[in-house]
């Protein structure tokens, strides 16, 4: 199969390209809007300040930085709206009728992804929840931990929406929206089984956050499964427009599925061939039980993480 990337800002790129020229949408977008902006990504790298929360190492094993959401002000949050309609507009005539967008969230901003999405058209068909135990949450008051030692600010946060859009179809019904355009629906497990709603996926394993180094890689498992999912009769195009460390590319990669990519960070630009070639091959036997509708979903569906 082929990947393409480009070095670009995406909402340029997506209203550049032809109209109904991708089949699907997985992204993992900077939804929090100003983590991702060149003065927070400079100080992510320095290891100091900004809106990246540096969490105190456990166990003497050092924790991934994460973006502090709860810090946002009411125009920050406005602003995430807007982005969101603005990314809408800009993704929507690119994807066919009927054609679905799987956005990562996080509880905190999900609404207002939602909120804006839907204003540039999109239907908003529900999430998908990646359960899986995280660091987000749970804290005690700060500076007053012994005070209210039973006290948490929020509770520990153990699951990941991942938003699910899809541009309304154009034929009658989903039949006819299927034949023309290939879109409209999800893949199925298998025959007896549709794909669910909840998937019980592990943090990113330490072999694949070897390879890519980035703050927000996703598990390659878990893009697998997402990305089958997109492609209701296998077969298209997916685009990813902020691909980050490519770890998107790889797995439509690794399942066998075209796929284009951009990223604006010069950084890791230069980082992803050798990402998507690496993560790619990554678990062949479990992508390949994966691609025969069987085996491999029980990672996913049954309790036992991915």
């Amino acid at each position: 199969m082929v990947y393409e990337v480009s070095h670009d800002d995406a909402f340029r790129w997506l209203n550049a390209q032809p109209e109904n020229s991708f089949h699907a949408c997985l992204t993992d977008p900077p939804y929090g809007i100003n983590e991702f902006t060149p003065k927070e990504i400079e100080k992510l790298r320095k290891g100091s300040g900004g809106v990246w929360r540096l969490p105190p190492a456990i166990g003497g094993n050092k924790r991934a930085p994460l973006p502090r959401f709860t810090v946002l002000s009411d125009e920050q949050r406005n602003h995430v709206r807007e982005f969101f309609r603005e990314f809408g507009r800009a993704l929507y005539p690119t994807l066919v009728p009927g054609g679905h967008a799987f956005v990562a969230g996080t509880p905190m901003l999900q609404y207002l992804v939602q909120d804006g999405m839907a204003s540039a058209g999109f239907e908003v068909r529900g999430a998908i929840i990646r359960a899986y135990r995280g660091f987000r949450g749970g804290d005690r008051p700060k500076l007053a931990e012994k005070e209210f030692a039973d006290v948490c600010v929020t509770p520990r946060g153990c699951y990941e929406p991942w938003m699910i859009f899809r541009r309304p179809i154009s034929e009658k019904t989903v039949a006819a929206n299927l034949r023309r355009w290939g879109a409209g629906g999800l893949r199925r497990i298998s025959e007896s089984q549709p794909f669910f709603d909840l998937i019980e996926s592990a943090r990113t394993p330490k072999e694949e956050k070897r390879i890519a180094d980035h703050p927000t890689l996703k598990p390659q498992k878990l893009l697998r499964a997402l990305a089958f999912a997109l492609l209701p009769t296998g077969e298209g195009n997916v685009v990813e427009p902020f691909a980050g460390s490519g770890s998107t590319l790889a797995a439509c990669e690794a399942i066998g599925v075209n796929s284009s990519g951009v990223e604006l960070d010069q950084e890791n630009y230069s980082r992803i061939a050798q990402n998507v070639e690496a993560l790619s091959q990554l678990y062949p036997a479990w992508t390949d039980e994966l691609l025969g509708n069987q085996a491999a979903f029980r990672d996913l569906f049954d309790g036992t993480g991915g």
